[in-house]
């Protein structure tokens, strides 16, 4: 399932939902912002796992990073707020480039992986994946406000429409309400990591002089819970399926009384 997800119906999805979009010079800062919130995040959860064997820091590290937006974010922000979409779609952009390859590629470097990275084996390895290739490919086309023929765009819509059917069933396949005693402790700190980090990010950014849409984009987006990406790359790093679908379902519960709390004390 998690292959046809990476290989047929995200790419689908991504293309579908680009297709169409305005992109503007003055919103590039929330792709960059994605792109520093990613690092900084496997940054921390480097720290806070030092002493961790190698697959239970690579599970931290994809636990703590990584913002789920197409499964969680934008259906929840499209039923208060709909105007924030196309900031979100924004940030969404650079938070996957890192969810497609850019996070494997950095957590892959911090635990050690024996093959020298160089620039070009990174460009490489990114380009293997196709959500990221779809991705680079769309910012290119809407950058240049080149459209794609309608008929591509409606036979692909069919997948796409599969896109969040299939994500949310694989999670719910993951879910595992029994979690061994000793996964507890992990399971708790990565969770705290996560959102303690996200309550202080939430902080910050109501703080700062931001305009009204992408503050409501911006604080949401600190109680985003796990993505489908950090589960897939957890199992295949070697972690439990249960211990990695526990963390992920219990970051959706925290997800949802996080965003609707921010939401609240924002103001829409």
């Amino acid at each position: 399932m998690s292959i046809i997800i990476l290989y047929l119906t995200l790419p689908a999805a991504i293309i579908v939902n680009l297709a169409t979009l305005k992109i503007q010079a003055n919103l590039f800062f929330l792709l960059l912002a994605a792109f520093v919130l990613n690092c900084l995040m496997i940054f921390i959860g480097a720290l806070f796992s030092k002493n961790k064997s190698m697959k239970e820091r690579e599970y931290f590290m994809y636990s703590v990073s990584g913002y789920n937006v197409g499964n969680f974010t934008l259906p929840f922000l499209q039923s208060f707020f709909p105007a924030a979409v196309p900031l979100l779609a924004m940030f969404d952009m650079g938070n996957s480039i890192m969810l497609a390859g850019g996070t494997t590629v950095a957590i892959d470097k911090i635990v050690g992986e024996k093959a020298p990275v160089s620039a070009f084996g990174i460009v490489k390895k990114l380009l293997k994946s196709v959500p990221f290739s779809a991705y680079l490919l769309m910012l290119i086309l809407r950058s240049g406000e080149i459209d794609l023929p309608r008929a591509l765009i409606d036979m692909l819509q069919l997948m796409a429409n599969a896109n969040t059917f299939l994500s949310m069933v694989m999670v719910g396949l993951y879910l595992e309400l029994k979690l061994p005693k000793k996964s507890y402790a992990l399971v708790k700190r990565a969770l705290g990591v996560r959102f303690g980090f996200g309550l202080i990010l939430f902080v910050l950014f109501y703080l700062l002089p931001l305009p009204h849409t992408v503050k409501i984009v911006l604080c949401l987006l600190c109680f985003a819970p796990i993505p489908t990406f950090s589960v897939i790359n957890s199992v295949q790093a070697g972690m439990a399926p249960e211990v990695v679908g526990f963390t992920s379902s219990i970051s959706f519960i925290i997800g949802l009384f996080g965003m609707t709390l921010a939401l609240i004390f924002i103001g829409i």
